[in-house]
């Protein structure tokens, strides 16, 4: 039998045993002062068809569980205590050799970073082929063969030539549905994901969760699904458990775990979570100064090849972009990966060359020779991962107070002084000014690069992804931080995301991108609340809802790839004109050709 023929078993009616239990399950990591438990007395059992999320934010132990059942557990860290029991097997108890036959085999793991999981110097199909046959002597034809009705099976297009390539030829979304081909190549019994749509698209996101839902139903595989996003839990979940500091706060089934929550922390983890349409669609404020103009701004990056290096294609990140940003507004840039987004804020930050104009707090700009230091002065940006902005070396103090060091502004105390106001703004305490970054949490360290960008007192802060790392009550504390400096300071906010319903908390105006142009421009009420583009129609359909009871309508799945920005060179894509549809709601004219929405 096939294992497309194999995906279409219905899954029958669950049996009684379950095909996974875990039994008090204790994990502790060994230190100077002896152990220290990090997950304590968990206890779970999973039925053959179903799917049970173990939701909580970052050091629940939500991962450790997870690594705990796979038997891949780091070499200081072990089970102390417990039992996980594959179909009556505790796995605690078998011995490597045991427990490799056994891992991918009946029970299979997808990571969240699905590019550090793939051989980088590996085709996908040898990786495949080699996962196969390190479990089944399958003669290396059968296991080809194997290899691509598993490509087949998670609808990934053109799965004979994806054999061929290379992990970094693909998208992130079509990475992970390779890690999930090889997790189901064996038809595991029970298919652990850990966060697995947390990296990627809102859009992607769906299909990766459509195609999880397929599997559970057509194969009757048992999910444990990983994640922070209460979203996902809604729309994949059976049942729940919510974890913190190590151990379970509160499980039930789905339902009621969001319809009666009965523990303040699930109350408030719910809470957090942004939903779209929760905040009123509202009249647009009085037009305001401008304080950033980009007027047909255009990026582009040449590729070489050959042995001249001759330039034979361009990357069109940007393509003829205008936009304005008002003074004291949130304008929100949306749209997936490799849009443009980021690119705009890099080409604000002077940090790339560009094409057009860009007017920044009575600058003109037209080139990346003209951003000054001046010009610096007045835009700041705010990176995705706080960690890697912040040097480790350097206590936070001195970190929000280079910025007026590089620019000369104020004396040794002075400067101190700044600071120390800057953290009370952003909701810190003085006494943690001499500490280090890695003293503090995600969400303190993001604090840290909000002072730092407030230190020179800019007319616009460009924060790029700036949440998206963020456990979600974290994410709604720092969302309501610049809420509240936006207020108290009048400063611009250029907000960068993929999330759209972060964006529809947040935004006053919203620009929607696809490949380097924008497709749809206008107010949050405009935007969000009658899209006209099918683009924009599109991302808002694909946001999960944290509802069980929701039921999303259907609609036909994407069968082509997203197209390149990468074109020949004297192949420049199309301009699209952008309409007013009525009261400065823009949208751009639909190509007369097909199109990717």
């Amino acid at each position: 039998m096939t294992l497309a023929e194999a995906t279409r078993v219905g899954a029958g009616t669950a049996p009684a045993d379950p095909v996974l239990s875990v039994e008090g399950l204790t994990v502790s990591v060994a230190t100077e002062t002896g152990l220290r438990p990090l997950v304590r007395g968990i206890s779970f059992a999973l039925r053959r068809g179903e799917t049970l999320a173990i939701a909580g934010e970052s050091g629940s132990g939500k991962s450790i569980t997870s690594l705990a059942v796979m038997g891949l557990l780091p070499a200081n860290v072990r089970a102390t205590a417990g039992a996980v029991r594959l179909a009556g097997t505790d796995l605690l108890r078998l011995p490597e050799t045991r427990m490799r036959a056994i891992r991918g085999d009946r029970i299979a793991m997808i990571f969240q970073e699905p590019m550090t999981s793939l051989n980088p110097v590996m085709t996908v199909g040898a990786q495949l082929v080699e996962a196969i046959q390190a479990h089944e002597p399958l003669p290396r034809r059968e296991a080809q063969g194997r290899a691509l009705e598993a490509l087949k099976a998670v609808r990934l297009s053109e799965p004979e030539r994806r054999l061929r390539q290379f992990p970094h030829e693909l998208s992130g979304g079509m990475r992970q549905r390779v890690m999930i081909a090889m997790a189901i190549a064996l038809r595991p019994d029970v298919l652990i994901a850990d966060e697995p749509t947390t990296a990627l698209d809102v859009t992607v996101q769906r299909e990766v969760l459509d195609l999880l839902r397929d599997l559970r139903s057509e194969m009757g595989t048992a999910i444990v699904l990983i994640t922070h996003d209460m979203g996902v839990v809604a729309e994949m979940a059976d049942r729940v458990i919510v974890m913190k500091d190590g151990a379970v706060v509160e499980e039930g089934p789905v339902a009621q775990i969001f319809g009666a929550p009965a523990k303040d922390y699930t109350k408030a983890l719910l809470a957090a979570v942004p939903r779209m349409g929760q905040r009123a669609l509202t009249d647009p404020a009085a037009q305001r100064p401008p304080v950033c103009t980009l007027r047909d701004l255009t990026v582009r990056f040449d590729i070489a090849h050959g042995l001249l290096g001759r330039t034979t294609h361009r990357v069109h990140a940007v393509e003829g972009v205008s936009l304005q940003i008002q003074a004291g507004e949130t304008f929100a840039l949306v749209g997936e990966s490799g849009c443009g987004k980021s690119t705009i804020a890099k080409t604000i930050a002077g940090l790339v060359p560009f094409e057009g104009e860009i007017d920044l707090a009575g600058h003109r700009l037209r080139g990346q020779s003209d951003v000054t230091r001046a010009v610096r002065r007045d835009a700041q940006i705010v990176f995705q991962d706080p960690a890697a902005a912040l040097d480790p070396r350097m206590r936070v103090g001195d970190l929000v107070a280079e910025p007026l060091v590089i620019h000369g502004i104020g004396t040794k105390e002075e400067r101190r002084a700044t600071v120390e106001r800057l953290f009370e703004r952003v909701g810190l305490t003085r006494a943690q000014i001499d500490r280090y970054p890695h003293e503090f949490s995600g969400g303190q360290r993001q604090r840290i690069c909000i002072a730092r960008a407030l230190a020179l007192r800019p007319k616009l802060i460009v924060a790029d992804e700036s949440v998206s790392a963020l456990d979600v009550s974290v994410q709604a504390r720092v969302l309501q931080l610049l809420k509240e400096l936006k207020e108290d300071t009048g400063v611009a906010f250029l907000f960068i995301s993929h999330d759209m319903a972060v964006v529809d908390s947040i935004a006053d105006r919203v620009a929607v991108m696809f490949l380097g142009q924008i497709m749809e421009m206008g107010t949050r009420a405009q935007v969000f609340g009658d899209p006209r583009h099918p683009y924009t129609r599109r991302l808002i359909e694909a946001v999960p809802i944290p509802d069980p009871g929701h039921v999303r309508p259907s609609r036909p799945r994407m069968a082509a790839e997203t197209p390149s920005p990468v074109r020949r060179v004297g192949d420049p894509p199309e301009r699209l004109r952008l309409v007013d549809v009525g009261g400065g709601h823009l949208v751009a004219e639909q190509p007369g050709r097909s199109d990717p929405f």
